[in-house]
Formats: structure tokens, sequence, C-alpha cells
């Protein structure tokens, strides 16, 4: 135990030594936590739109105006010629384009029926859904109105309607940075466990200190543990300060027992921590770790379901992201933060995520020789 100890006690110093590795650890994650809460999110709250309006009637003002109402949208421009709507979506000065053609408001009148063309940029096609739903929306809701209106109904006669009630479970307000704040502490953790322990042990390599501990009576398993542990305490700490650093600043909801997070956050932090040893393993610059770490971080972090759920990828992909560590803290996390879920709620995640931890660590150990 008193080696163990020697080894964190000399760990801690050289990761207060580092100069490149502190503003990993302490800024890096924060500054990301920070920025990518505002920016990474599917909300569309300012929609341009380009209109073209050859009818210029009142339906087709007030049609207008009902976007012009609207918080989302933005009218960018007003034109008569389709070429200048195509140029904006093109020069991505509009979202989208809708043309109201002439006649609009007597062919509604004579032939009870109208046609309104929506031209979007769907070139992301997650916008582009919600933009059409948006704006689809929008007209419907003025339609039924118009025809309330115009069938002369009295104000004092009740009819028929069927009216639906909703309730938004586990985020009431819709709010999605309760969505994403999770989802990006998990990051913050990963980067701590993966990419500093193979970092960590490869500098060895380089300075060439690895042989001047190989030739030291040191066991194996002491060298291992001395080595991992301090990260391991690190990105604990790290993800309680930014739990603290989400419910300050962004209000997140902790409805869960944080025990069962950072339960769950323990074991993850094995399975990790055993990547960034197998990766140290068979690597001798810390340019090639950081490489390889960051391409199986990117595979992960792209399939954990943290941008988009797990749920719409193809049936094989979902198949394949059984052994995605990231996708099971982001579920758990998610679930025990917004839900309140316990232990026999997350049990599923907490066996697999056990089995796999014992699995990386095991190969690792065994991986990792104790020789120059």
């Amino acid at each position: 135990m008193r080696t163990i100890l020697f080894i964190l006690r000399k760990e801690f110093i050289q990761i207060k030594r580092n100069r490149t590795m502190l503003p990993i650890i302490f800024v890096v994650p924060f500054v990301q936590l920070i920025i990518l809460v505002h920016a990474a999110t599917f909300e569309m709250k300012h929609i341009r739109i380009h209109v073209i309006d050859r009818d210029n009637s009142s339906v087709s003002h007030n049609i207008i105006g009902k976007f012009s109402g609207s918080p989302f949208y933005n009218i960018t421009s007003y034109s008569f010629s389709d070429k200048e709507g195509e140029e904006d979506l093109k020069k991505n000065k509009a979202d989208i384009v809708m043309v109201i053609p002439e006649h609009f408001e007597k062919r509604l009148r004579t032939e009870n029926t109208g046609k309104i063309q929506l031209v979007i940029n769907a070139i992301n096609a997650a916008s582009a859904g919600l933009i059409y739903a948006y704006t689809s929306s929008i007209i419907l809701n003025y339609n039924l109105n118009l025809i309330t209106e115009w069938a002369n109904i009295p104000a004092n006669v009740q009819t028929s309607v069927i009216s639906t009630t909703y309730a938004f479970w586990f985020n009431p307000e819709l709010n999605y940075k309760n969505y994403m704040v999770p989802g990006i502490l998990v990051l913050l953790v990963t980067l701590i466990g993966m990419f500093l322990t193979g970092m960590n042990i490869v500098r060895e390599k380089e300075i060439g200190t690895i042989e001047q501990i190989n030739i030291t009576p040191i066991k194996k398993h002491q060298f291992i543990i001395g080595k991992l542990l301090p990260f391991w305490i690190i990105a604990q700490f790290e993800l309680a300060f930014g739990l603290t650093l989400g419910k300050l600043l962004f209000d997140i909801p902790i409805l869960g027992n944080l025990g069962v997070v950072f339960t769950f956050s323990s074991i993850y932090l094995l399975v990790v921590l055993g990547a960034g040893l197998i990766i140290s393993t068979i690597n001798n610059t810390q340019q090639q770790s950081m490489f390889i770490s960051f391409f199986f971080m990117i595979v992960f972090i792209m399939m954990s379901g943290l941008f988009t759920p797990v749920e719409s990828m193809p049936v094989w992909a979902q198949k394949i992201n059984i052994i995605n560590p990231v996708a099971y803290f982001i579920e758990v996390m998610r679930m025990v933060l917004m839900k309140g879920s316990g232990f026999m709620d997350i049990k599923r995640q907490l066996i697999s995520i056990s089995i796999y931890a014992a699995l990386i660590l095991s190969f690792a150990v065994w991986r990792y020789r104790k020789v120059t």
C-alpha cells in the first residue's frame, strides 16, 4: 500500500508540473461545457423566411402577419420573383421561401381551395423537417380560423370540438439544455479518463523514465493502480464540479440520487481508463496516442445518442452500439437526473458496464508488459 501511495504522490506532482496536461484537465472541459450547451441544439428559434406574395390580398397579408408575429420567424425580405427567393436560399440568407400565388384569395372564396408553395433549404434534413412542421402548423391554424370565420358561425353557438390535453414528462419546459448538459458531462469525464491516461504513460516512454521504473521492484499491479487512480480521482472531481456548474448556470434538474450517478461513473471510469492503458501500450509517442484516442472518441460520441437518439439509428448500428460505453453512461445520466431513476431502473446498464469494465481492464493489465 505504501508503494502505491508513493506512486500516487509522484503522479500528482508530475501532473502539477505538466503545463500541457493542466489546461486539458481544468480549462478545456468547462469551456466545452459552457459553449456546447448553448451551441449544440436542434431548437429552431430564428427561421429566416423570404416571402413572395403575388396575391397582395387581405388573406395573404394576414398569413404573412402570422409569421411576422411569431418569435420563431424572421422575415428577411419580400419580393415577387422566384429567382430572388432562390438566390437567397443559395446564399444562405433564407431558410425557407414561401410563395403565395396570384388569385389566392379569389380561389379560396370561389373554389374553397388554395395552394401555398414552401421551398425549404434541406441541406440539414433535421432542421428542414422542423421548419416544415412549424410552418405548416401556422398555416393550418390560420386555415381553421378562416373556415370558422367564412362559415358565419355565430359566437354563441357551440360546435363539437375535440379537445386535446398534453403533458411533457421529465422536461416540462422542453429546455434543450436539460438534455445536453448530462451528455456533455459524460464527454468531460471520458476526456479525462481516456486521453490523459494514454498520454501520461506514453510520456514516460518518451522521456525515458519508464525504463527506470521497469528496473525497480515495483510490481505491475502497483504501477498500474498508481498510474490510473489519479485520473480516476480527478475525473470524479470533474464530474462533481460539472454537476454543480450545471445546476448553478443552467439549473438542470437533479431528481435522482447522485450516489447512483457516482457509483455508475466509478465503474465507467474503469472502462475508459482501461482503454487509455491499452492505447498507451501500443504507442510510443503522445501524438500517436492522441490520434488513436481521438479516433475512438469520435466513433463513440457520434453513436452515443448525445446529439441524435439511438432509437433513430439503423438496427445494425443499434446492435453495434452495445460495445459503446459512452452510450451507457449518457443514458444513465439522463435517466437519473431527469427521471429520478434508481439502481433497479438502470440495472441493465449497470450489469453491462460492469462486465465491460472487467473485460477491458483485465485485457489492459494483461497487455501491459513491465519490460523495457
